[in-house]
């Protein structure tokens, strides 16, 4: 039996045949086939094992292995289902967590050197949630050196190359989740998000991906040695990737059950925002592209066809209806992504960025600027760019009263070629025949980012070249719900995942 997804500017397709090749089948597909007998956890974990075994030697994307451990706990989850008992919702699936959460057992490190020895003695607590539901991690995926850049590459675990291109980034900071879901080496994902991080790579591979609303999900557990204060900018999330929106609906239940109480805010599980509409009945902005971060047109077209299909089916679609000022909405979020990031710099580089904030020319505010200033921001300043966020906050509140969800860009390419040198902001790439920095995409990870809203990473389809691109389904602070409907809908109506043709394979 075949399942074929396509999408509408695309003859690729995605194949899965039955119960011999489960390579590419969904999580929540996997999870049938698990409960009906019709294949074991045991058998099924092995089928993933061999699949990194095979190809991963060309990606490197699962660079921390667990197979022995997930082979006990594999075998466990098939003794109990034998018994009638019920672990969760997860019973018994193969699935993989990025390499910045902790596993018992496992290096817990970022890609710092020094700390390539620091094993964790517990499981975060969304890694926790995730066991407790059934799940059998077998292995951590890769990042780069501290979860800072679009690439995933650094000195302990080496360079994970996109699926759809090796010679390409497949994104970060959790690239080696998206690289691993992408070639089928893992059904299901933990990711992090305070830069686009689970966004970013979801789009360059061309998979899902949830970035929830802020708190949603907890981060503890999710630190190295020494952090106490985990979010200092109170936008950081964790969240999950997958080859479906169905399977980050089904993660997203295991991973905000038990909700956390947030005392002033009141905010309880069954406090999800109600918002009683389909989303064909949902009013739809869509922005294409932006003066503060210009969008390739290989994004742009694909962006063009969803809002011809939305209208196509009904759906009230609002073309460049924009919530905030662009260009304030990105100063704040650089300036707060940069104290935050700052916080963690060695007295060295803190005093060489201080030198460099007091020595640049104040006219000038390019990215660079931004990193030296926002690094070093003092706490008078600080508080004046968190009461603008405030600001933008409630004119992000307001916008959401004339419209259910914005669409917007994630990035400003498709995924583009490894480049290790220099700075992030000295990295140029080709976006319309123009170079452009790689950090002038931070606006759009920003965009919801920067006042702690959900954003739904998607597939849209892919460029003239071949490469995927993809959107965010951007909602109002807890509308992951709808967010995430949006994006099953699409998925089952228009568009969805196709997997990267030719990958190679190891001679076993």
């Amino acid at each position: 039996m075949y399942l074929t997804v396509a999408c509408p500017d695309s003859s690729l397709e995605m194949h899965t045949a039955g119960m011999s090749n489960l390579t590419y089948n969904t999580a929540t597909e996997l999870l049938t086939c698990l409960r009906s007998g019709e294949i074991s956890s045991a058998q099924l974990l092995e089928q993933h094992i061999q699949r990194v075994e095979q190809i991963d030697g060309h990606i490197n994307a699962v660079v921390v292995r667990a197979f022995e451990a997930a082979r006990q706990r594999a075998s466990a989850a098939d003794t109990a289902r034998q018994r009638g008992e019920g672990w969760g919702p997860l019973h018994g699936l193969p699935m993989t967590v990025k390499e910045s959460f902790d596993l018992p057992g496992t290096p817990t490190c970022w890609g710092f050197p020094q700390y390539r020895n620091n094993i964790a003695q517990q499981s975060a607590l969304a890694v926790q949630r995730l066991l407790d539901a059934g799940a059998v991690v077998f292995g951590k995926t890769n990042v780069p050196v501290g979860l800072g850049d679009w690439q995933s590459f650094n000195p302990v675990y080496g360079t994970t190359n996109n699926p759809w291109d090796l010679s390409r980034s497949p994104g970060g900071s959790s690239g080696g989740a998206s690289a691993a879901l992408a070639a089928g080496m893992t059904p299901l994902e933990l990711g992090s998000d305070i830069g686009a991080s689970i966004r970013n790579p979801a789009h360059y591979c061309g998979v899902y991906g949830h970035k929830p609303t802020w708190g949603v999900v907890p981060m503890t557990g999710h630190q190295l040695p020494g952090v106490r204060c985990i979010d200092s900018l109170d936008i950081a999330v964790a969240g999950p990737l997958a080859r479906s929106a169905q399977d980050l609906q089904l993660a997203m239940g295991v991973l905000t059950t038990p909700m956390q109480n947030f005392g002033a805010l009141g905010w309880m599980p069954a406090q999800w925002r109600n918002i009683d509409k389909t989303p064909r009945q949902c009013r739809v902005a869509i922005v294409y592209d932006d003066p503060e971060a210009r969008v390739d047109s290989s994004i742009q077209t694909r962006l063009h066809a969803l809002a011809d299909f939305l209208r196509a089916q009904g759906v009230t679609v609002l073309d460049n209806y924009r919530p905030v000022d662009s260009a304030q909405s990105h100063r704040v979020y650089s300036h707060l992504l940069r104290s935050a990031t700052g916080a963690w710099l060695d007295d060295a580089t803190y005093a060489r960025f201080q030198d460099l904030a007091h020595q640049s020319d104040p006219a000038l505010d390019t990215m660079r600027e931004r990193v030296w200033r926002g690094s070093t921001l003092t706490h008078r300043d600080w508080i004046e760019f968190d009461q603008q966020r405030a600001l933008l906050r409630a004119q992000w509140n307001a916008y959401f009263d004339s419209v259910e969800l914005l669409i917007t860009p994630i990035a400003t390419s498709p995924a583009f070629l490894h480049n290790h040198q220099g700075e992030r902001w000295e990295r140029m790439l080709q976006v319309n025949g123009q170079e452009q920095p790689h950090t002038d995409s931070l606006f759009w990870a920003g965009y919801p980012g920067v006042v702690g809203l959900p954003a739904t990473a998607i597939p849209i389809g892919h460029s003239p070249e071949g490469l995927p691109v993809g959107a965010q389904i951007i909602g109002n602070s807890f509308a992951d719900p709808l967010c995430l409907e949006m994006a099953r809908w699409l998925e089952t109506e228009w568009c969805g995942f196709v997997p990267p043709p030719d990958l190679p394979i190891r001679a076993s």
